[in-house]
């Protein structure tokens, strides 16, 4: 799918450049999953956040310990795009 990550680089700090499956491009900033906590609660260790990886199984990003984040999710803040209609919110969509 198009939404799928191919390759990912640390740009610096929390920014990672993603390139997608369908030849876009963009830099994301994961900065805010610091304090959202819970399996993100380690992104506050820089070394463990610079251990992602491309998982082409699955076409994300992901961490050690079975961390990631939806496709989708990294497709819209690195392009600007809309989520897809079936990840937005009823009052979203309305």
């Amino acid at each position: 799918m198009y939404y799928d990550v191919t390759e990912a680089k640390h740009i610096e700090g929390y920014k990672l450049e993603l390139i997608f499956e369908n030849g876009k491009k963009g830099i994301i900033n994961l900065q805010r999953y610091v304090n959202k906590g819970g399996v993100f609660s380690r992104f506050s260790e820089s070394e463990y956040f610079k251990q992602f990886y491309v998982n082409k199984e699955i076409g994300t990003l992901c961490w050690p310990d079975g961390v990631d984040i939806a496709p989708e999710t990294l497709y819209h803040e690195a392009t600007g795009e809309p989520l897809p209609a079936w990840m937005q919110s009823e009052k979203a969509v309305a």
